[in-house]
């Protein structure tokens, strides 16, 4: 598959090269550290996954995969960026971008993201995707479609190109980037503004707390909703639990002092307990359950 990679730091691309240029089926065809060069690269080389980072000068991310999505239709947009709030992930969807991927991933995680992308499916940091999720809705039918063990959602787990309204009924698009996307010469990413775009490129990413919290120092806290939950083993309750918190297999594996390998194996027998096949689901079944 061929990739574009688009950032305005060359330090990131460089990474994001090396990484994608020694997997079998990848081949970086060229860089870009704007939108607007973005745009016109993809024009010329075709690419069939462009990785777009959101914060950059000139018209961002948003603005150049609308534009993206317009000109060069057969090109799929994989956003990685720094960004876990709402408005931007549905700011991002809504202008056509088929996976949200945050820049603390795995390097595997991004190669698998990129395949996925190629392959039409929609690879969505479960951070984010948790984000995503109305209160109070039925979040298992919102969680939507199957994914492999490492959390790639199949295209009917689509989040929506539109989003879910936000506070004041819009879709979460930021003010003005309809201007930006015409002069990239797209259609503007139509929906209302609800606000300005809140986070920080430069500190930890956050995830949302839709509740109190679940666990404490001494592990999850398990009340009514947990009945009918199978009995994990205590490991698989702690790999479980961070694995809610969005945290990486690695980064499970360094808190546990446990291999990596050893945390995947652990991953794919909670799975099977608990009848779910992707790490979202996962995730929001821990939180269903008051874990």
């Amino acid at each position: 598959m061929r990739v574009l990679l688009v950032d305005d730091h060359a330090l990131v691309r460089n990474g994001l090269r090396a990484v994608l240029d020694t997997t079998a089926d990848c081949t970086v065809v060229g860089e870009a550290a704007t939108g607007e060069a973005a745009v016109d690269l993809a024009e010329t080389l075709q690419p069939d996954v462009v990785v777009m980072d959101l914060s950059m000068p000139g018209a961002g991310g948003v603005a150049a995969t609308a534009a993206l999505r317009e000109r060069v239709p057969t090109a799929r947009v994989l956003v990685l960026t720094t960004f876990a709030d709402d408005a931007r992930v549905r700011a991002a969807l809504a202008a056509g971008a088929t996976g949200y991927l945050l820049k603390d991933a795995d390097p595997d995680d991004v190669v698998r993201a990129v395949q996925a992308t190629a392959r039409d499916e929609v690879p969505i940091d479960p951070r984010v995707a948790r984000s995503l999720l109305p209160r109070g809705a039925d979040r298992h039918a919102d969680a939507g479609g199957r994914a492999d063990a490492d959390g790639h959602t199949g295209p009917d787990g689509h989040p929506g190109a539109g989003g879910h309204a936000g506070a004041g009924g819009g879709s979460g698009v930021p003010a003005g980037t309809g201007d930006a996307a015409r002069s990239l010469g797209g259609s503007p990413v139509r929906g209302g503004a609800d606000g300005p775009v809140r986070g920080r490129a430069d500190g930890p990413v956050r995830g949302r707390a839709d509740g109190p919290d679940r666990h404490d120092a001494g592990g999850p806290l398990r009340g009514a909703a947990d009945r009918d939950a199978p009995d994990l083993p205590p490991r698989e309750r702690d790999v479980l639990v961070r694995l809610a918190r969005g945290l990486s297999n690695r980064q499970i594996a360094t808190e546990l002092g446990i291999a990596e390998r050893t945390v995947k194996v652990h991953v794919g027998s909670v799975f099977r307990r608990i009848g779910v096949a992707d790490r979202t689901s996962a995730a929001l079944w821990a939180r269903d359950h008051g874990w």
